[in-house]
């Protein structure tokens, strides 16, 4: 198994210390790629694709684990659109 493969395997189960550096890279294996911020991009942050929706999520502060409600949200969404 790629590494690739098990890090959206690990994403697929929905763990509780999934970091926001694992799905940043979730979305780069999946062919998304940042959107330039402005001056006051804040900790707001935007992933694009080609032909796909673009995922606008917050960037966790103070920690670095993301929350169970945006892992949820992005799979049903990436497995709608047929990316996973």
């Amino acid at each position: 198994m790629s590494q690739r493969e098990k890090r959206i395997a690990r994403f697929k189960s929905r763990p509780k210390d999934f970091t926001w550096n694992e799905l940043v890279g979730v979305l780069y294996s999946l062919g998304y790629r940042d959107a330039a911020p402005g001056k006051t991009g804040g900790s707001r942050r935007r992933f694009v694709r080609f032909r796909a929706p673009v995922v606008s999520l917050h960037k966790p502060h103070p920690g670095n684990i993301v929350k169970t409600y945006v892992i949820n949200n992005l799979l049903e969404m990436l497995t709608k659109e047929g990316l996973l």
